[in-house]
């Protein structure tokens, strides 16, 4: 399948180092090598940055130029795929792209959706139902279900600016969709961050004190120390941990954290207490 790769943070945070990371097991250290993705929300509201190619971003010249950018951004969303559901081309890959309501909203899964699906199909698989002005582009099962869940909440009737009814019409949609096959996503309006993890993501939170860390597939380390401000907070969350040397928190089947500057602001299930996986694994 797919890995996920986020970030939120309460200060414009570039996600270079992170992102590097995960391009490794574009096709190196992991399978994923089918198509690569980063969406970076500009912090002074401009739009959102998306970029795209069907190819391994281990070997990519464009995923190295990316990587070399100086993105910084509240939210970002990156993603590296390796397909399960609709061809290799740069329609099938994440993240996509919608606008709701005046927002721009980009969306990531790792998974693989194919029993009871919430809309029909086209007899080659691909969704065959307009949801109001969303209407997968590729054929996915990943865009699809992006698709379905604008439409949900526009038969919802939910506001924008409406935090808590966003949070849970999407922990419902994301429910509704895990009963389907896998299902792990990351979604983002720029201000927050929502991820839900129907079987398996991880997240971590740097603050200060900031200590050196070194990725799990790859001999890079970095020194948060250098790089980031006394009163900075930056989360990553990933599908596996990205470093070696630090301890990152699993979230358990079916929990969602909503995320705004870096911070958990809502949570479902509410207080789930987990343990700490103490390093990553060096080939994932």
């Amino acid at each position: 399948m797919c890995e996920l790769l986020a970030l939120s943070a309460n200060t414009p945070t570039d996600m270079r180092f992170s992102f590097h990371g995960l391009t490794r097991r574009g096709g190196a250290t992991g399978c994923h090598g089918d198509g690569w993705g980063v969406a970076s929300y500009d912090p002074d509201g401009r739009g959102v940055h998306l970029y795209r190619e069907d190819a391994p971003a281990a070997f990519s010249p464009i995923a190295a130029q990316v990587a070399a950018l100086d993105l910084k951004a509240h939210c970002s969303i990156a993603h590296i795929r390796k397909a399960t559901q609709g061809s290799v081309a740069l329609e099938n890959c994440h993240p996509f792209h919608r606008r709701w309501r005046g927002q721009e909203w980009v969306f990531a899964h790792n998974g693989d959706l194919k029993e009871d699906l919430p809309w029909p199909r086209w007899e080659n698989g691909e969704a065959s139902v307009l949801w109001g002005d969303y209407r997968p582009e590729g054929s996915t099962d990943s865009e699809a279900a992006f698709c379905w869940i604008l439409g949900e909440l526009d038969r919802a009737g939910i506001a924008p600016d409406d935090e808590a009814g966003l949070f849970a019409s999407l922990v419902a949609a994301s429910h509704r969709l895990a009963r389907t096959g896998i299902f792990n996503c990351l979604i983002s309006n720029g201000r927050w961050l929502y991820a839900y993890a129907g079987t398996r993501l991880h997240r971590i939170t740097r603050r200060a004190p900031f200590t050196r860390a070194t990725l799990a597939d790859d001999d890079l380390s970095v020194d948060f120390a250098e790089l980031a401000g006394a009163d900075d907070v930056v989360t990553i969350v990933s599908t596996e941990p990205l470093t070696r040397d630090e301890e990152w928190l699993p979230l358990r089947v079916d929990e969602a954290i909503l995320l705004v500057g870096g911070e958990v602001v809502r949570h479902h299930p509410p207080a789930v207490v987990t343990s700490l996986v103490p390093e990553a694994r060096e080939n994932t």
